[in-house]
C-alpha cells in the first residue's frame, strides 16, 4: 500500500470577532435597537391612576394626586380573562405608584389628542395636577382614575402581575370595565419618533 501524506488543513486561521457594539454584549447598540424599533408603528395611550389618600383611616385627609403618563408599549394579552399589558420605565413615578396602587386606567387616544400625548410624555414636566387642569376627563367608577374625554376607548384595570424586564417593569392588568366614549376620528400612532395619524 503506497504511503500517503498526512492530511493537512488548508483552512484560514479564524478571524477575530468584531468587538460588541457599545451598550449590549449581544452586539446591538442602543442607537441601532432604538432605530429598528422606531419602525414599528404603535398606538398611543394615556395611563392614569389616583394616588391613595395620605391617611386612609381619616376621611378628612386630603386625597392623593392624579398621575398620568403617555405609553406606546401597550397591548392586549388575553380574552378570557381579559388582560392587558403596559411597560413602565422602572423607577418612574407611575411604576412606583402602581407598585402600591393596584387600580389604574388606560385611555386610547385619538388623532385629535396629540397634545395630551405630548403633555404627559414631557421630561422635567410640571406637576400632575397642572397637567390635568384643562383636560376634560371623567373619573372611572371602578378605579377612581381619570379617563380622558374624547378617547376612542377607555379601560379600567387591576394589576394581576408585575415582572421586571431590563430597565422596565411589565404590568399585567385584568380589565374591569371597557367603554367606547368616542367614535369620531382615527387612532393616534407613534412612528419613527413622532406622533402621527393614519391616512
Amino acid at each position: 500500500m503506497p504511503n500517503t501524506p498526512p492530511l493537512t488543513s488548508h483552512a484560514s486561521p479564524a478571524l477575530p470577532l468584531p468587538p460588541p457594539a457599545a451598550g449590549h454584549a449581544e452586539g446591538v447598540s442602543n442607537e441601532e435597537f432604538r432605530a429598528a424599533m422606531s419602525r414599528l408603528a404603535s398606538g398611543v395611550v394615556l395611563v392614569t391612576a389616583q394616588e391613595p389618600p395620605l391617611d386612609p383611616d381619616d376621611p378628612q385627609a386630603p386625597g392623593g394626586e392624579d398621575v398620568g403618563m403617555t405609553a406606546t408599549a401597550f397591548m392586549s394579552v388575553s380574552l378570557d380573562p381579559p388582560l392587558v399589558l403596559v411597560s413602565l420605565r422602572t423607577g418612574s413615578r407611575m411604576d412606583d405608584l402602581l407598585d402600591e396602587q393596584p387600580l389604574w386606567a388606560v385611555s386610547v387616544l385619538s388623532e385629535s389628542q396629540r397634545h395630551i400625548a405630548g403633555r404627559f410624555s414631557m421630561k422635567g414636566r410640571i406637576s400632575d395636577r397642572l397637567l390635568f387642569a384643562d383636560i376634560p376627563y371623567a373619573r372611572g367608577g371602578a378605579t377612581g382614575a381619570p379617563l380622558a374625554g374624547g378617547a376612542l376607548a377607555t379601560l379600567e384595570c387591576r394589576t394581576e402581575q408585575r415582572m421586571p424586564a431590563g430597565d422596565h417593569t411589565l404590568v399585567v392588568g385584568r380589565v374591569l370595565t371597557a367603554s367606547l366614549p368616542s367614535a369620531d376620528g382615527g387612532p393616534l400612532t407613534y412612528f419613527r419618533g413622532r406622533y402621527r395619524q393614519l391616512g
